[in-house]
């Protein structure tokens, strides 16, 4: 019998609780689970696997002595990999959902801000002023992360017929898109970018990647989408190029701060959208079978999905 402890928000659960016993029923497994806030939680030394949001009241993972593997239900680990408590391995959410997700908010607003759509919604005032954009094939954008999620909306974009470079900070490759890396490779990158897509992790390395100095490098009147995290960007140094039109918009999802202060300049500039942390959420049916095969192959032996680096932190 395998023992699961769910381990996040109530809300969660209530979310939860019916696709997840679904996929583990799907695949055979024979299973007790219960809700870490229950009166009928797991005695800790026999759990074998924790279904895990980092924002959970569970924050030490001391007692569980007999888990395989805490699996994450959030894409980003950052909140929980430095957790000294957290011995057992660590895998972090990929599936369909979060993926399609992304996919579909990254394309819309590269479309949105590509064809001018803003002018035309904003100003209905019987100004027939024409204002015709350019081909996808002369808009060339930058994608910060080539991980499952910058990949996917890499690759959504040359289909369009975007010209797309990637940048990670290790070599990589992918069809259809010019990739860069390192420090250099991030100068060649964003030279020239017309549209810049954050989509890396949140580690030391990363924050500010986005800088008055990087910022620099992009076409004059660049737009700038970030739904991957608030540190990434240097938010002075972001206002700082909006106000000389280095930056011609920025579209943004994540923040330092969540929700967002309402006193945060973001709010009030002209050239700045806000969406509140929705450009990819993970969703209830997909990633439940993402779980239930993690834990089938820990049971089988196998190799854990989507294994999280503790020394790269993602």
């Amino acid at each position: 019998m395998i023992t699961i402890q769910f381990a996040a928000r109530t809300a969660r659960w209530a979310e939860y609780e019916a696709p997840l016993r679904a996929a583990l029923e799907a695949r055979d497994l024979q299973y007790r689970m219960a809700n870490y806030t229950d009166e009928a939680q797991l005695p800790p030394a026999e759990v074998d696997y924790i279904v895990y949001a980092p924002n959970s009241h569970l924050q030490d993972f001391t007692p569980y002595t007999r888990c395989k593997a805490v699996l994450n239900i959030w894409a980003g680990v950052e909140e929980v990999v430095h957790n000294p408590s957290l011995t057992q391995p660590l895998t972090r959410m990929v599936d369909h959902g979060l993926t399609q997700g992304m996919v579909e908010w990254v394309v819309g607003h590269t479309m949105r801000h590509h064809l001018g759509m803003d002018a035309d919604i904003t100003r209905q005032d019987s100004t027939w002023d024409r204002h015709v954009p350019p081909l996808a094939e002369e808009r060339p954008v930058t994608i910060l992360g080539l991980g499952a999620l910058g990949t996917a909306c890499g690759q959504a974009l040359t289909r369009l017929g975007f010209p797309v470079r990637g940048w990670s900070r290790s070599p990589k490759s992918v069809e259809g898109i010019e990739t860069f890396s390192g420090d250099a490779g991030l100068a060649r990158a964003l030279e020239g970018a017309q549209v810049v897509i954050l989509l890396l992790p949140a580690t030391p390395a990363t924050e500010n990647v986005l800088n008055a100095e990087t910022l620099r490098l992009t076409a004059p009147g660049a737009f700038v989408l970030n739904p991957g995290r608030g540190p990434l960007i240097d938010d002075d140094a972001l206002l700082a190029a909006l106000d000389a039109g280095q930056i011609g918009h920025a579209t943004l999802d994540v923040f330092r701060e969540e929700p967002l202060p309402s006193e945060h300049p973001f709010w009030a500039h002209p050239k700045v959208t806000v969406t509140p942390h929705i450009a990819s959420e993970t969703r209830a049916s997909t990633a439940s079978t993402v779980i239930a095969e993690n834990i089938a192959r820990g049971e089988a032996g196998q190799p854990f999905l989507h294994l999280v680096d503790r020394e790269a932190g993602y």
